[in-house]
Formats: structure tokens, C-alpha cells, sequence
């Protein structure tokens, strides 16, 4: 089989299936607005699914989609790439893509995508190299701004460069895909389940990946997840969706605590919390991070970060009680002043809304859930407003 011709033309993304252009019968990319994020209202009807999707994404970092199967996730993604044909207006970076009321459609093929799918869709009769130099090829020299060797670096595949697909893990053809795909030079990465059809121990191998593409690439990324831990990892900003509607959208370390939302009564559930490292406690291997609100810290397995860097961590609600006074001798390292803020009871659960710290610096204070049983919530006679202590059993760094 002979090598594709990449032709004179961008695809959609290097990693993504097969794609079929959009024949240009409607009026080409409207005059750039001034907003330089990601603008959406889309509109699309099939038997049994209406899609009705207005949002309004950063133009750094990455955005999450998350919900159930089904919700419209990966419809919405499509129709950011072009490739699902919604009615409505679309705008990336101050450029419009799609606005019918101007008759204005790009097709897939002249946006500036990169799409990675669940399954890396490497040609198998082509070794990562030339797999990668397919993708850089779709443009021409002049537009290239990720130059090969940085894609590689970024993805840690130098020595997989000779192998073909077929010797790789599903994380190593994952992260060759990801590579092809910002060898496009893409001005958006549309990651859409990337990590579904990988085990436990291939995800734990490409997540720090995602998070370097997250540190060293200001371009906006597009995630979708039906994980939660995942995204917890990863995001910075999430569209909350069900039923082919946006429920919430904003900053993650926010929705995952709103006791209005699904999120703060899942299993998983727990906040997010921006830190920063403030010592290490080498001769215990534990780590010190102050909360980026708030004065409290927190103890937590010895972390490789320098002091000062920046982390997020993550605290299961399941992993956090209260008690009314301070407690005496404990084995729990972290125990911090808080204040009841909400209560919310599920059959014979409470999930709590904690704000770190008493009286009225409690207004910079970060939000913790905890999930106690309502048994012990009656015992405690727990009312908003309440001054109370959290002990904290365990909380993870995610990045």
C-alpha cells in the first residue's frame, strides 16, 4: 500500500477517522468578532435526541464536557470540528466558523482542528515517523507552528519513532495520535474519550502527557469524559451537559461543590482545590500545600514538586468528617477550622458544604464536601452557619 497523499490542503486532525469533506456551498468565514475564546449555540433534532447547546468556553486551557452517555458530548465536539452539521453559529478565537443567520459555514477540512477519537487511527503500514510527518504535511511549511521535535518531546515518543502501530501499547498509539494531531498546528485540540478504550494502568501512563500539553501549549483544548476522575485531573473549566443540554458551565474547582449539581452527590464526589507546595517533610515522606484560598494547609504523601510550585489537589468527600470541638490526641494530620455553609440529605446521606475557617475571613476560605450519615448529622444537630472542625483522612495530588 502506498503512503497517502496528504494533499494541499489541512484535515480536520491527523488523528481522527477518516474524514469526508463538506462540499463549500455556503459563504466562507465571516469577519473575525473580538472574542477570543470559544463561542457555541447550536441546535440539531433526531428521533428520540434534541440537541439545544449554548456555551461559552476559554480560550486557554481545557475545557471538559462531561455527562452521561449520550448527553451530546461528542455531537457538540463534531459539530466544533465541522463534521456534524447543527444549525447555529460557532467562533473560535475570533473567527466564525459556522453562522447560519450570514450563510457562513467552513467546511472540516479549512479549520484548524486537531480531532483524537477514542481509537488512535494511525495508518498501520506506516511507522510513527512517517505517521507523524502525514499529519505535519496536511499544511503547508509557512503555517507550521509545533515543529516535530516539540510534538515528540511533548508526547515522550522519541524511541517509538521506527516502530509501526501494531508494536505500540494502546497508551503509546494514544499519545502518537495526539503528537499527529498537534503536527497540524491546530488553533483548537478536540480530545473526544481518548482514554475509553485504555485499562487502568494505560491511562495512569497518558495522563501526565495531557498534563504537559496543559503546561506548555496556549492553545485550548476540548476534553470530552463521562470520568470524573479524569476530568478533576485535567480541567480548568467544565460544561456540565444531560439530555442535550448544558446544566452549568464555568470554573471546575466551583461546579464540583455546588450542591445544586449532580457531581456533589456522585460516588466520587469531592473538591478540587488550587495549592501551593510549602515544604517538605523529608524524614516523614509527607508534603505541606497551602491552599491557594484561605490561610489552612494540607499534609499529604511526599510530592516530587519544588516549594512554590503550583498543584491541585483533590479531597473525597468520603474521606472527610466533623466534629464540634477540636479533637484531642488523633492519627488524622489534617484538621481545619471550617463553617457549615449547605446540607443536602439523600435518602439516609448528607452531603456537607465546608468552608474553611471561622467567623468572617471564612468569605476566602476553600470549599470542602464531606458525607456523613444523616444518623450522625441529627447527633450533631447541624445547622448552616455552624463553626465545626473537618478531619481530613486523605486528599490527592492530581497535577
Amino acid at each position: 500500500m502506498s503512503e497517502p497523499d496528504p494533499g494541499p490542503r489541512r484535515s480536520v486532525g491527523a488523528a481522527s477517522a477518516a474524514i469526508r469533506a463538506v462540499p463549500r456551498s455556503i459563504a466562507a468565514e465571516a469577519a473575525p468578532t473580538e472574542n477570543n475564546g470559544i463561542d457555541l449555540a447550536l441546535q440539531l433534532a433526531r428521533p428520540g435526541f434534541q440537541l439545544d447547546v449554548q456555551a461559552q468556553l476559554p480560550a486557554q486551557g481545557i475545557t471538559a464536557l462531561f455527562g452521561p452517555s449520550g448527553c451530546g458530548k461528542t455531537t457538540v465536539l463534531r459539530a466544533l470540528a465541522g463534521l456534524e452539521r447543527a444549525a447555529g453559529r460557532v467562533a473560535v478565537a475570533g473567527s466564525v466558523w459556522q453562522d447560519d443567520a450570514q450563510r457562513c459555514f467552513v467546511p472540516p477540512h479549512r479549520r484548524p482542528v486537531g480531532y483524537v477519537i477514542q481509537e488512535s487511527a494511525l495508518f498501520p503500514h506506516l511507522d510513527v515517523r512517517r505517521n507523524l510527518d502525514y499529519g505535519q504535511r496536511r499544511i503547508p511549511a509557512a503555517e507550521r507552528r509545533i515543529p516535530l521535535d516539540q510534538a515528540v518531546a511533548l508526547l515522550g515518543i522519541g524511541r517509538l519513532l521506527e516502530r509501526r502501530p501494531a508494536g505500540l501499547s494502546g497508551g503509546e498509539r494514544q499519545r502518537v495520535a495526539i503528537a499527529r494531531a498537534l503536527l497540524t498546528s491546530p488553533r483548537l485540540l478536540l480530545l473526544d474519550e481518548p482514554l475509553a478504550a485504555l485499562d487502568a494502568a494505560r491511562k495512569a501512563e497518558i495522563l501526565p502527557y495531557l498534563e504537559r500539553l496543559h503546561a506548555e501549549l496556549a492553545m485550548p483544548i476540548v476534553y470530552v469524559s463521562h470520568a470524573l476522575d479524569e476530568v478533576t485531573r485535567l480541567a480548568d473549566h467544565l460544561v456540565l451537559m444531560a439530555e442535550g443540554r448544558v446544566q452549568a458551565q464555568g470554573a471546575l474547582v466551583d461546579l464540583v461543590v455546588r450542591p445544586d449539581l449532580p457531581l456533589a452527590s456522585a460516588d466520587d464526589a469531592g473538591a478540587v482545590l488550587p495549592a501551593v507546595v510549602a515544604e517538605h517533610d523529608r524524614a516523614h515522606r509527607l508534603s505541606h500545600l497551602r491552599l491557594a484560598q484561605g490561610s489552612q494547609g494540607l499534609w499529604i504523601g511526599e510530592v516530587a514538586q519544588p516549594v512554590g510550585a503550583v498543584v491541585r489537589v483533590r479531597v473525597l468527600a468520603r474521606d472527610v468528617s466533623v466534629v464540634r470541638e477540636p479533637p484531642g490526641a488523633t492519627s488524622i494530620l489534617n484538621v481545619l477550622p471550617v463553617t457549615l455553609q449547605h446540607l443536602r440529605r439523600d435518602d439516609a446521606v448528607v452531603t456537607l458544604g465546608l468552608r474553611t475557617g471561622h467567623g468572617p475571613a471564612i468569605d476566602g476560605g476553600a470549599l470542602l464536601l464531606a458525607r456523613i450519615t444523616l444518623r450522625s448529622a441529627e447527633r450533631l444537630a447541624l445547622r448552616p452557619g455552624d463553626a465545626l472542625y473537618a478531619q481530613v483522612k486523605g486528599a490527592a495530588m492530581m497535577r
